[in-house]
């Protein structure tokens, strides 16, 4: 009897180690097949890294990029040229004037002066910023520039050119204390207000280019690297990206509009209020006085914001025409400031002469 058990057991037992080795070669074959899904997997991740790394490679092969400058300007580049020093010259002596009367006369130490003689400081900068360059290009009549000179056009262009813009909407501001409340205009815009003020948009024109900047040369370029504009802009450069660009375009067009459109917005409440306080003065040559005082800033106003609505706010795109535009903004208009704020007002006007003929007293010595 047991032998026979044992027997009984042991075909239980050949039984029980076939069934083993079947689930084994089983669990073998599923192993081998989960270790080949591995592989294949480890081995398309391996390569898709690889082939992302390539792409990027790829992508930055672009370190320079080709300003194609003013379209439909073949022949003309001689008198360009002249023009164009012209007008940078002017820029640079007019306001460099305007800033150092302001900064020998105390009697325009005020806060309406001090803004007017950092407006001059930024448009001794922001001319310069594109102007050499563009000088270059029509001297040479091929224009290269690197990767960095790209950015640091747009940084500087988009930094300046806001920190403008808030500077206006100050200088407005600050027209709207004087005459609304004349006998509070000294003590509203003390020293303290006024250094907050200047702060404030030179802070706020960082933020905004630096943002810009960002977000435009974190995109890759990987060609074509021509440039159609006489300096690199936001829709020119976005244009050449070779990845999506939505978020880039609509982050930078939001920003450029909330910006402008604020800053319009606020400079035209506080000249409504110039308006309405001036045509409450009873006196013609009061009102005639606060008009010349608003005048020229307005005129500068329309100047800036011009440029700004045709270039950046338009929903069509012609290259000619923001080249143009953009000439005007960048040379023209910063030349044009000295002769707005020295021609209207008469104060400026008569610390000029007085400045003029001091420094043209040793010359008549001699």
């Amino acid at each position: 009897m047991d032998v026979d058990d044992d027997g009984g057991g042991g075909e239980d037992d050949d039984d029980d180690y076939s069934d083993d080795d079947d689930d084994s070669c089983v669990m073998q074959e599923s192993l081998g097949q989960e270790a080949v899904l591995t592989y294949s997997w480890a081995t398309s991740l391996y390569f898709s890294r690889t082939t992302c790394v390539m792409n990027m490679r790829n992508y930055t092969f672009v370190t320079e990029f080709i300003l194609l400058g003013i379209s439909n300007s073949e022949g003309l580049e001689n008198m360009l040229f002249f023009l164009f020093l012209v007008f940078y010259v002017s820029a640079l002596l007019g306001n460099l004037l305007i800033f150092l009367t302001i900064l020998a006369s105390p009697n325009l130490h005020t806060p309406m002066y001090f803004f007017l003689g950092n407006l001059a400081v930024f448009d001794i900068f922001f001319p310069s910023v594109n102007s050499p360059k563009m000088m270059d290009c029509l001297t040479w009549q091929s224009c290269t520039i690197s990767y960095q000179g790209c950015a640091s056009q747009i940084f500087f262009y988009h930094t300046l050119g806001c920190t403008e813009c808030f500077l206006y909407t100050v200088m407005a501001y600050d027209r709207f204390v004087a005459i609304c409340y004349p006998m509070r205009y000294t003590i509203i815009m003390n020293y303290k207000v006024c250094t907050l003020f200047t702060v404030g948009t030179w802070l706020g024109g960082f933020v905004h280019g630096s943002i810009l900047t960002f977000l435009i040369f974190k995109l890759p370029y990987c060609g074509p690297n021509e440039v159609d504009s006489f300096f690199c802009d936001i829709p020119v450069v976005l244009s050449l990206a070779c990845a999506d660009t939505s978020l880039a375009q609509t982050v930078s067009f939001t920003n450029v509009g909330i910006v402008a459109l604020t800053c319009f917005l606020l400079v035209l409440t506080s000249y409504t209020r110039i308006v309405i306080s001036i045509l409450k003065i009873r006196s013609s040559e009061g009102r005639r006085r606060a008009f010349s005082t608003c005048s020229a800033h307005f005129t500068s106003i329309l100047l800036f914001y011009g440029p700004v609505i045709v270039v950046y706010l338009r929903p069509a795109s012609s290259p000619w025409l923001d080249s143009v535009v953009q000439v005007f903004n960048n040379v023209v208009t910063p030349s044009l400031n000295p002769l707005i704020y020295s021609l209207r007002n008469k104060e400026v006007k008569l610390a000029l002469r007085k400045v003029l003929s001091q420094a043209m007293q040793p010359l008549g010595s001699k």
